[in-house]
Order: structure tokens, then C-alpha cells, then sequence
């Protein structure tokens, strides 16, 4: 009895740890759910670099050297409500 007793604490150490990387918090049963993030951050990504591209070119348009007049018209009717429910106001991509 004796001698089974140190090679069975060895099995259930070895399964305890087989287990944690099977079904475990970062074992391999999660891989599935770490490629489904991967995708969801990287649209992120893509989503906020369009937005950061979209402000690059707001800020180009309001450089003091040069400012845009007709972006410059648009932010100041739109800020100071002078903007009419008629009209209608074609933003730059």
C-alpha cells in the first residue's frame, strides 16, 4: 500500500495540472474565445484609426496658417446655432 501511495499522488498532481491546462482560465478550451477578442479588438483598432485619420483631417483643416473658410464657417454656425432645420450641411469625408 505503501508503495502505490507515492506514484498515485503523482497521477492526481499530474491530472490536477492537465486539467488547469485543458479547461482552466488560460487553458486550451479558451483559445476559441481569445481568437473571437482578437478580431473584436482589431475592428476596434480599424474603427479608431479611421476616427484618428477623420480628426487629423479636421485639425489640417484648421491649421492657422491656413484655415479652411468653408470648415471654419460650418464649426462656427454650428457652435453658435445659427445653423436654420432647412439647411443642410455637407461634412468632408
Amino acid at each position: 500500500m505503501k508503495s502505490a501511495a507515492l506514484p498515485a499522488v503523482a497521477l492526481f498532481v499530474i491530472a490536477h495540472f492537465a486539467g488547469f491546462a485543458v479547461f482552466g482560465e488560460n487553458g486550451l478550451l479558451q483559445l476559441a474565445g481569445y481568437r473571437q477578442q482578437k478580431v473584436d479588438h482589431l475592428s476596434t483598432l480599424d474603427r479608431l484609426k479611421a476616427e484618428k485619420a477623420m480628426l487629423e483631417h479636421h485639425a489640417s483643416l484648421l491649421d492657422p496658417r491656413h484655415v479652411d473658410p468653408d470648415y471654419a464657417d460650418e464649426l462656427v454656425r454650428r457652435q453658435t446655432g445659427q445653423v436654420r432645420p432647412d439647411e443642410v450641411i455637407i461634412t468632408h469625408p
